[in-house]
């Protein structure tokens, strides 16, 4: 029957009210443990969803000092576990440092069964009730393709298009900002497709210089120039049977152009050097970051080749337009971090997400991948911070709140001062123009504490 039951971890070095607590927790699987080392072994062996802790413990029972370090070590281990820390009647200060430093609640001294009951039965609700949002988080970002999370229509749509011709051998054109996924999306065309057993070859058509990106995508022939001593195959015969990705294809040469687009029409590819056509079975995925029309225009990309490489084209949108993906991919990116430096770290304060949901993110998944990174090499608290992930905001176009109180109340300080500033101060004006009475104009500078410009420089003359 006790496995059925709850686990309550009491931590209390006191007979009697071990025994009291053990009588009022009945229903439950209580295990005491009677100091830190204790606590920590039992914690690690049950691993319970709820700790009912005494701040006083030995070898410092009459103060705090070992039960703030056991909540820290507690915490620390198992971060989602519900604390409830145990003071004295008169011991307010230390309950509100013991919050302060992560505990979910605090009781004073001396013990009511019924009050205590209800708190640790309203801890274990909130600790079911949030590992029910944590696995319904993971469910929502969970895609079929490979390493993508997301949540947004926008990139929900772009992942069934990856789905959908996946399976297919046509050549596809992903066109994206920088940073936005573009060679994870090509990788998870590969792995869903028929080639997936095959290579996944990758190169970067504007990190290579022109004389030398010829020789990498179509191999060379001994002698062919100056250092070459050997026959080498190139990147499109090393992709046989599975898929060349060619990232920032608007960047490649227009002679280079040419040749490819042979390629991709007669499926053979001559070495440099050589005259042997080498046929290659190979399925061809393209990227740029760059206006594809534009450069078309420009002269700058063979019209032909655009219509050859761009069978199926996938808009991948910018992270700023993918309504709620930031935060998902924020959260995914922390844990990510924390495991490989080894932090514990609980989420993202309140702040920190309203930044992660109202910023730009130029750069970014890219951006948002390493500022996250950096954001928790550099928290010193349990959580990161707005001030740990370093993004330069201007106060105009700082976090958005998300509550709607919040929203109203930052509507109404901003419209009140830019009436102010369009009626030089007058009070009479600006009620005017906004289309409310003197007195209201009055009451609402006075909630938002606003200070009546003329009368404050009067005062300053005087």
């Amino acid at each position: 029957m006790n496995e059925k039951k709850p686990k309550l971890l009491v931590v209390e070095d006191d007979p009697g009210i071990q025994s009291q607590l053990k009588w009022c927790f009945e229903d439950y699987e209580v295990i005491f443990s009677d100091d830190r080392e204790s606590a920590i072994t039992e914690l690690r062996r049950h691993e319970p969803a709820v700790v009912l802790q005494d701040l006083g413990l030995p070898p410092d029972a009459e103060g705090v000092t070992e039960g703030l370090a056991t909540l820290e070590e507690i915490l620390a281990l198992k971060p989602h576990t519900k604390v409830i820390v145990v003071t004295g009647n008169d011991e307010t200060d230390n309950a509100v440092r013991a919050v302060a430093g992560g505990a979910y609640d605090f009781y004073q001294k001396p013990i009511d069964a019924d009050v205590l009951l209800l708190i640790v039965k309203r801890a274990f609700q909130m600790h079911a009730l949030e590992q029910h949002n944590r696995r319904l988080l993971v469910q929502r970002g969970e895609t079929p393709l490979t390493g993508i999370i997301a949540v947004s229509a926008q990139m929900l749509k772009v992942c069934r298009l990856i789905e959908k011709v996946a399976p297919t051998n046509a050549t596809t054109l992903l066109l994206g900002e920088s940073g936005t996924g573009k060679e994870l999306l090509a990788r998870a065309i590969h792995a869903l497709s028929r080639r997936s057993d095959g290579p996944f070859i990758a190169i970067n058509c504007a990190a290579i210089p022109e004389n030398l990106l010829e020789s990498e995508l179509f191999g060379y022939e001994k002698g062919a120039f100056t250092g070459a001593t050997k026959r080498t195959e190139g990147k499109i015969e090393y992709a046989n049977s599975g898929t060349l990705f060619l990232d920032e294809i608007g960047d490649m040469p227009l002679p280079l152009q040419a040749k490819l687009l042979r390629f991709l029409q007669e499926r053979v590819v001559e070495r440099v050097g050589g005259r042997t056509e080498i046929p290659v079975d190979v399925r061809v995925v393209c990227a740029t970051n760059q206006d594809i029309m534009t450069c078309i225009g420009d002269g700058r990309f063979r019209e032909d080749l655009y219509y050859r490489i761009c069978e199926v084209t996938c808009n991948i949108p910018p992270l700023r337009d993918r309504e709620g993906d930031a935060v998902v991919l924020a959260r995914a990116f922390l844990e990510k971090f924390a495991k490989r430096h080894n932090r514990s770290l609980r989420g993202f304060s309140a702040d920190a997400i309203r930044l992660i949901e109202s910023y730009s993110w130029p750069g970014n998944v890219r951006e948002l991948e390493n500022k996250i990174n950096g954001a928790v090499i550099m928290a010193e608290g349990k959580q990161v911070s707005a001030d740990d992930l370093s993004l330069n905001v201007d106060e105009d176009s700082a976090a958005i709140p998300l509550n709607l109180r919040e929203v109203r109340h930052e509507a109404e300080r901003k419209a009140l001062n830019r009436a102010l500033a369009l009626t030089d101060g007058n009070i009479s004006k600006a009620a005017e123009l906004l289309g409310i009475t003197r007195p209201t104009f009055y009451d609402l500078m006075q909630r938002h504490d606003i200070a009546d410009k003329k009368t404050t420089a009067s005062e300053e003359t005087t």
